[in-house]
């Protein structure tokens, strides 16, 4: 019997050990691996392949309608994606001075530079990953090709300008039908491609799940980018007129109807409360103006002329402070009350709050 004890206690006493020791590197490995994990998440890019993969999971997005996504560090995906593909270059100058990556970052780097408006030099990239890559050339040449139409395209007409930029705002050419022409044959040659894009689309959707897919499937994503860029040039347009209304007859009414055929021609954009809460701004203007041309206290001040400029706003305000969690509620919100405290400047007989 004590022979079986001691035995018995010599297996326990060289099992405990063991089991303390696998114990051990269990706990360790656990807490290892959960510090990698999230070193991880903040963590630099360590790779090429996974700065690609981010990139490729966004490419698709419909970023018409929704804002680009971000990445952790609250940047825009394609912006933080370009950065650290540049990074890698430099980083790692030495692993990839064989070459073997640069058709893979060269067309990484055009799908980040055609979201970021950057239309020639992502058309240039394209075509350099074409020059390298057999695997990449189908796609990278129909992606340039597609670039460099919507790059004329962007070029036609008037553009936005730096308001501080070095030498002053350029004046602006008093042609309203000039620049409504050009800017009109932006939006129709971007319209072409957009209609020829969805047409794909729905080739696309048809034979979808057999071999015989339609050519140029991976530009799908340029329907979005397309729709961006008329988006913006009917914002350009609204702008013009609205910073020329002084000087051309019926001026203010051709800036009004500018400014509501944007915001009712994008009411799918990601920008459709920028668009109303830029009406808003400017039927408050309008108000103002009106008060500073006809004082309240004066006999010639038309109360029901003013409460249309005043209702126009208020309600346009109420409607983009409605949305909660967009930063428009807040401007919104924000001009609602300077706008009130305007009112209350006139008498209560002339303006009913």
């Amino acid at each position: 019997m004590s022979g079986r004890v001691t035995a018995t206690a010599g297996v326990a006493g060289g099992l405990l050990p063991l089991v303390l020791l696998l114990g051990l590197v269990s706990t360790t490995g656990c807490t290892t691996f959960s510090a990698r994990q999230k070193e991880a998440v903040y963590g630099p890019t360590e790779g090429v392949l996974e700065a690609v993969a981010v990139l490729r999971r966004h490419v698709p997005d419909d970023t018409y309608r929704f804002p680009p996504a971000r990445d952790f560090s609250g940047r825009n995906v394609y912006r933080a994606s370009l950065l650290r593909l540049e990074n890698l270059e430099r980083a790692e100058a030495a692993a990839l001075r064989s070459g073997y990556m640069d058709a893979v970052i060269a067309f990484a780097k055009g799908r980040a530079l055609e979201r970021l408006r950057a239309f020639d030099l992502a058309a240039q990239h394209y075509r350099e990953s074409a020059r390298l890559s057999e695997e990449l050339r189908d796609a990278a040449r129909a992606s340039a090709e597609t670039g460099d139409r919507i790059d004329r395209a962007v070029k036609l007409g008037i553009e936005l300008v730096d308001p501080v930029g070095e030498g002053g705002v350029p004046a602006r050419p008093i042609d309203p039908e000039g620049v409504r022409q050009a800017l009109d044959e932006r939006v129709t040659q971007l319209s072409i491609l957009l209609d020829e894009l969805n047409e794909a689309a729905g080739r696309g959707a048809a034979a979808a799940g057999g071999d015989d897919a339609p050519p140029n499937v991976d530009r799908l994503h340029y329907r979005w980018i397309a729709q961006e860029e008329i988006e913006r040039a009917d914002v350009i347009r609204a702008t013009y007129f609205v910073e020329i209304r002084h000087v051309v007859p019926d001026g203010t009414v051709v800036a009004l109807q500018e400014l509501q055929r944007v915001a009712t021609r994008h009411g799918a954009s990601k920008n459709r409360l920028r668009h109303l809460l830029r009406l808003g701004d400017f039927y408050a203007d309008l108000a103002r103006e009106y008060l500073a041309a006809v004082p309240p206290e004066s006999l010639t001040f038309d109360p029901a002329r003013f409460r249309e400029l005043a209702d126009a706003a208020i309600q346009l305000y109420e409607l983009v402070g409605s949305h909660d969690g967009r930063p428009e509620k807040l401007e919104a919100t924000r001009n609602l009350e300077a706008f009130l405290a305007l009112t209350l400047t006139i008498d209560a007989d002339r303006y009913d709050r």
